[in-house]
């Protein structure tokens, strides 16, 4: 717990690039560009004690390389991350185990999502599938009952 008034986790300006991998001698040409992805650009978020914060948005927004940022799973391009008025940021690996024994992230599980390119149909019957509850036509029939509801 904070005695500073500070929130309990506080992300500023926080930013991760990737670099694209292209054609390694494309890379030596004079002036040439270094192409990067920018997953996550300038997020900054605080978090009281007792709060809980959830990240939402379409597939491939950065929701998960935030996560992964906070608990310094993967470098940050800059900004800061501190928790409880200590810059992780800064920590060594060797000193990061304290801090993920009080941090949690949730990630999405995929299964309970809805995917925008499937049907349906196709999203309904794949439990199906997956779990093993019905196995060929046994599973459209299972479908349409499910869908008739």
């Amino acid at each position: 717990m904070t005695t500073t008034g500070a929130p309990l986790l506080e992300v500023r300006d926080l930013v991760k690039h990737f670099p694209v991998r292209g054609n390694p001698l494309a890379a030596l040409s004079p002036g040439a560009a270094r192409r990067v992805v920018h997953a996550v650009d300038g997020v900054s978020f605080a978090i009281e004690a007792g709060e809980t914060l959830g990240l939402v948005g379409e597939s491939g927004c950065g929701k998960t390389t935030t996560g992964r940022l906070v608990l310094r799973a993967i470098e940050p391009t800059s900004g800061r991350i501190l928790f409880e008025g200590q810059d992780i940021t800064a920590l060594p690996a060797s000193r990061l185990l304290g801090f993920r024994r009080n941090v949690q992230i949730v990630f999405q599980d995929p299964y309970s999502s809805l995917n925008p390119r499937m049907t349906v149909g196709r999203m309904v019957a794949e439990p199906i599938r997956v779990h093993r509850v019905a196995q060929g036509a046994a599973v459209e029939a299972r479908l349409h009952a499910l869908l008739d509801m």
